[in-house]
């Protein structure tokens, strides 16, 4: 029997820096996953059950009466459809946002990526000053433009209020994208008669797909999770999934339902979750590659 070759790697040492490494991951994953475990184990109780007080403990037996209820049952006031409705207006809210804000900032991205002039740096950095600026500034402005233009509480106007709010990021990112690619690529596609928008399609956006990957990630993610301009520009038909569950947290008719709250907020934040595990490879890669080529 032979021992460990010496010139192989050597097994890592237990160092202190080690040890509060794995202590501050351990808390981290604790601090986020408690209460999911919390809300999971409380959806799945009766309230007999749930007046007992033992949070944490597991259910005796499992109940998915609270989780049908939540989807098709729950009072948003005195209307008692649960919270169904809203999944499929978020869903004719942020796909089409989603979709219009990547297409119309790469193709922004691409055109100010060309557009080189003395100062660019310190535009673009005014550019995402903007972006960082909070929507809550401009919402009794963009309230009188949409009543103008006949677009205030309907689907198209949070529609459009969503990718105006998002072009800034959206834009400034592939921006920073393209400029990394090399220009005699363009030359040469120039060269062969290639015009703007095949450039485009047929050479900086296939370059750009892990940017692309991010971005709509990013996008999907603020745009289902939003609250605030949902309820203000979205519509009493159109409202998103978070103000009804909102709606459904504060109505309470005799029994206030934690179960039924809980499997309600559940549902509300799935997809994007379940968005983040399916892809989160694909959104790591694309960070990577925006941070090697920015």
């Amino acid at each position: 029997m032979t021992g460990p070759h010496p010139n192989g790697p050597k097994p890592a040492r237990l160092t202190a820096g080690r040890i509060g490494l794995y202590a501050f991951l351990v808390v981290a994953a604790l601090f986020f996953l408690l209460p999911l475990y919390t809300m999971v184990v409380t959806s799945l109780k009766s309230m007999d059950e749930i007046r007992l007080g033992q949070i944490f403990a597991l259910p005796a037996t499992l109940d998915f009466s609270a989780w049908v209820t939540a989807w098709s049952g729950a009072c948003m006031g005195t209307v008692c459809v649960g919270i169904r409705s809203g999944f499929w207006n978020s869903v004719a809210i942020t796909l089409p946002a989603v979709a219009l804000s990547v297409f119309i900032g790469a193709v922004n991205g691409y055109a100010l990526s060309l557009w080189r002039p003395r100062g660019a740096n310190l535009l673009f950095g005014l550019l995402m000053a903007g972006g960082l600026i909070p929507y809550q500034i401009f919402l009794y402005p963009m309230v009188r433009v949409m009543a103008n233009i006949d677009l205030y509480n309907s689907l198209a106007g949070i529609i459009l209020v969503h990718v105006i709010f998002g072009l800034p990021l959206v834009t400034l990112l592939f921006r920073n994208y393209f400029v990394s690619v090399p220009e005699e690529l363009c030359k040469a596609a120039r060269v062969d008669g290639a015009g703007f928008w095949r450039i485009f399609f047929e050479i900086m956006l296939p370059i750009a797909v892990p940017m692309v990957v991010v971005v709509s990630m990013l996008q999907f993610t603020g745009i289902w999770n939003d609250f605030l301009l949902g309820l203000v520009f979205a519509g009493r038909d159109n409202l998103p999934m978070t103000v009804q569950l909102n709606n459904i947290v504060n109505t309470t008719m005799g029994e206030r339902t934690y179960n039924v709250n809980m499997a309600a907020t559940i549902l509300t934040a799935i997809v994007p979750l379940a968005i983040y595990f399916l892809s989160g490879r694909w959104f790591v890669r694309g960070i990577a590659a925006g941070a090697v080529k920015g």
